[in-house]
């Protein structure tokens, strides 16, 4: 009988977590580089070369490779012959792992998880509890999957309940595009099939710990149902143009991972969730022997992509930038940033809300400045900042117009598109929405030379802070004129690869 004893068992956790904060999977970087080689896009290929210098950064820095570290989740197959030498329960253990890992003061990851959801929303500070599921299953080992899924690729999930003659492929080809570009594309897409609604979500969540091994199955063929979908899903959510980062472009999935399970005979159950450009998780196993032993990635794993401004990128002074100097922005223009930039998320802007709702001064003035939309990890060191890439941009949509009109900014940094009522309120108020790329958290991160938190210092990762910035990338998403990259580029990719085609909508 295998004695699993606890502190090999935490050890083993909290060494995971750590582990995937800075490592990519292997297969996930060969695939990316092998679409960057193939991309004809320059604004995807320039989103998919910060990804991938943003990956090696984080593998030599030992840093998180996005600033939300994620919602920890452990999926176990307990072996019935295992006992364990522990006087907590399973999930007591994993949470002393994830409490630890998430806690490293070398490598300190943010802490996201808030209790009461729908209440207060108080965050635990240490990004316990875990989700953990646990399977009884024949043997003597301990089979661990750990994942870190963040916010804005947990957000796009999707699930319905087909009809039994529905087409799968349909719903997915309708559904990926009311995904947007929040979840970080190029990535993953999980899909769970059958059982009921709860099994074909975790279904598409176990599936996305698989391995990216879409172009061995494209070598050697389908042999099931199971393996025609996804080849013919791969190809067809390509051909929708989306691209990385939405920006338009050959590659918008890396792979797509499907598991299925017997259902009713009256019933389709399907889930789908995506797996971001940080894609973090990892399998290892355990036998008694002690905590797992885990093997970093080589460096001759990694692509020799660099990353740099391209010539015709436009310097700009946020301390002395103009409304008229907005105006002249073009979609798709990319900028450099240099200068102080206010930043608020969420949290921040509710209370900037309320605040003004009751005739309050608000702790700092926003008039003509930017707001970039981040949650930044805690400094370790000598950094200024810890990875601090942008947030998903749509979440802030309902207050756009207030920010616009109650408190002067001019501009937005965030990531993925604006929806319409944000859209609208920035041609209305002739502003601007710049995009920086999801998944490039540690190289955005290096661009900040100083940062400061000025406001709302209570709530944490969420408080406003003042960073002074030099040279930070970034693309013109919306224009002053209400002029979107994301709604006109991938309707163009989709155009020329010309095997979906275009609907007006």
């Amino acid at each position: 009988m295998t004695v699993i004893r606890e502190a090999d068992f935490i050890q083993s956790i909290a060494d995971a977590f750590q582990f995937i904060s800075y490592y990519h999977p292997t297969d996930y970087i060969q695939a990316l580089a092998k679409a960057y080689e193939a991309e004809e896009s320059p604004a995807a290929k320039d989103a998919m070369a910060q990804i991938l210098v943003n990956s090696r950064m984080c593998a030599e820095g030992q840093r998180p490779i996005c600033q939300d570290t994620g919602i920890a989740m452990v999926l176990l197959k307990v072996g019935m012959q295992v006992q364990w030498d522990s006087k907590m329960t399973v999930t007591e253990m994993v949470n002393e792992g994830v409490r630890q890992a998430y806690m490293n003061p070398d490598n300190k990851l943010r802490a996201s998880i808030l209790t009461d959801p729908a209440g207060a929303r108080k965050n635990t500070k240490d990004n316990t509890p875990a989700v953990v599921h646990v399977e009884l299953v024949e043997g003597d080992k301990v089979e661990v999957n750990v994942a870190a899924k963040g916010g804005g690729s947990e957000n796009k999930t999707k699930f319905v309940m087909l009809n039994p003659s529905d087409s799968i492929v349909d719903w997915v080809l309708k559904t990926v595009p009311t995904m947007g570009a929040g979840w970080c594309p190029p990535g993953i897409l999980g899909i769970g099939i059958g059982g009921t609604a709860e099994k074909a979500m975790l279904l598409a969540k176990e599936s996305l710990m698989g391995h990216v091994d879409i172009h061995e199955l494209q070598e050697r063929g389908a042999s099931n149902r199971v393996e025609e979908l996804r080849l013919e899903l791969f190809e067809k959510v390509n051909a929708l143009g989306i691209g990385a980062q939405g920006l338009g472009g050959l590659t918008t999935i890396l792979d797509v991972k499907i598991l299925d399970y017997p259902t009713h005979a009256a019933s389709l159950p399907v889930a789908m969730i995506p797996n971001c450009a940080a894609t973090r998780h990892m399998h290892f196993t355990l036998d008694g022997s002690g905590a797992a032993v885990l093997t970093p990635p080589k460096v001759e794993d990694y692509p020799e992509v660099t990353w740099e401004a391209s010539s015709d990128t436009k310097r700009v002074d946020l301390d002395t930038v103009t409304a008229e100097d907005v105006a002249s922005w073009q979609p798709g223009e990319r900028l450099l940033l240099n200068g102080k930039l206010l930043t608020g998320r969420d949290a921040a802007h509710k209370r900037i809300q309320d605040m003004l709702a009751n005739g309050e001064e608000l702790p700092v003035d926003f008039k003509n400045r930017f707001i970039y939309y981040v949650g930044p990890v805690d400094a370790v060191r000598d950094e200024v900042v810890g990875p601090a890439g942008p947030t998903t941009a749509t979440r802030m949509d309902k207050f756009t117009d207030m920010m616009l009109e109650k408190t002067g900014i001019i501009g937005m940094v965030g990531k993925a598109e604006r929806g319409a009522i944000a859209v609208e309120a920035i041609k209305n108020h002739k502003a601007v929405y710049l995009m920086a790329v999801g998944g490039a958290a540690y190289l955005v991160s290096k661009a900040i030379k100083d940062a400061k938190i000025v406001g709302f210092e209570d709530l944490g990762m969420e408080a406003i802070h003042e960073f002074e910035v030099k040279d930070m990338p970034v693309t013109v998403a919306v224009d002053s004129t209400g002029d979107s990259v994301h709604q006109s580029a991938p309707k163009e990719w989709q155009a020329k690869i010309g095997k979906i085609p275009v609907t007006s909508n």
